[in-house]
This record gives structure tokens, sequence and C-alpha cells, in this order.
């Protein structure tokens, strides 16, 4: 019995201290805000039952992060090819006029979004959450060499994408200034 409460204290306290986090992975993978709840309420719900895996776990965030992305790849799998998927910018403003920023960050999502789900899983959790190549190996259950491969095509796209055009000669212009 104090098993059991233990791991429900441990399952409440980790939903307070990382749900921001795991809604801002959720966020970054999808795209959309309420997918992004939903993806992470039913990755807490399926594990919740046997939470004392994740407790057991070196950690428990990575376990759950792990889990997050296999529901979000294999949710992906299963869509229909057909099914369109529509950005949906967050609500919260930013601090401050930061217009470029702005711009750039929109021209960000809008790149992402037009990157296949693993080249995207990838960049996310290398850039975002600063994974090494084997702990995004182990989070996509693949070799390192497919990060790699998968992070070096999804890279050589967004610089390509039509979104970026012109960002490195803005960049290059306001140095020369």
């Amino acid at each position: 019995m104090k098993v059991v409460a233990r791991a429900d204290a441990h399952f409440a306290d980790f939903v307070q201290a990382r749900t921001d986090a795991l809604l801002t992975t959720a966020y970054l993978l999808s795209r959309d805000r309420a997918a992004a709840e939903e993806l992470v309420q039913d990755t807490l719900v399926a594990l919740y039952p046997q939470w004392h895996r994740v407790v057991d776990a070196d950690s428990s965030l990575a376990y759950v992060r792990r889990s997050l992305v296999n529901r979000f790849l294999n949710l992906q799998r299963r869509k229909s090819s057909g099914e369109v998927v529509l950005a949906v910018p967050p609500d919260r403003p930013g601090p401050g006029d930061f217009s470029q920023s702005v711009v750039d960050r929109d021209l960000l999502r809008r790149a992402l979004a037009e990157l296949p789900d693993r080249q995207r899983v990838a960049l996310v959790l290398r850039y975002f959450h600063d994974y090494p190549d084997q702990q995004i190996a182990d989070a996509m259950d693949c070799r390192i060499g497919t990060v790699r491969s998968l992070i070096s095509r999804a890279l050589a796209s967004m610089r390509g994408a039509p979104a970026f055009t012109g960002i490195g000669d803005r960049g290059q212009q306001e140095v020369g200034k």
C-alpha cells in the first residue's frame, strides 16, 4: 500500500513540475496547442498504471519524453496521408516588441512544419533539448547513424525552404552596416 501511495505522490509531483516542459516538446512536434495538450495527457494516462517503471528509470523525464515521442510518431503513422494538419501559433505573446524575432520564429515553425515527422523529432530533441546522438537514437528507437542522417537531411531541407530564403542575406547586410 505504501508503494502505491509513493508512486501516486511521485506522479502528482512529476505532473506538476514537468507538464510545461512536456507541453513545449509536444507543441514543437505537433505544431498545434490542442494536439500538444492531448498528446501529453494521453502519454501520462497511458504511463500512470505502470508509473513504478517511470520511478525506477534513471531519468523520469527522459522516460516520459521518450514515451511522448513514440506516441507522437505512432499517431503520425496512423493518420491518413490525405489529412491536412494546420499549424496554429501559440496564444502567448512574447515579452516586449521583438518583431524580427517573432518573424524569424514563425519562419522556423513553418520550415519545421514542412519536415517529415521523424526529421522534426530529431531536430527538436537535438536543438531544443540538447540531446546527444545516442539519447536521440534511444528515444527514437533507431541507430545513431540514422539520427545523424535525419538531422543532416532536415537541416538541408530547412536551408532550402522558401521560408528561409534571404534570411542569411539579411544577416550579412546587418553585419555590413
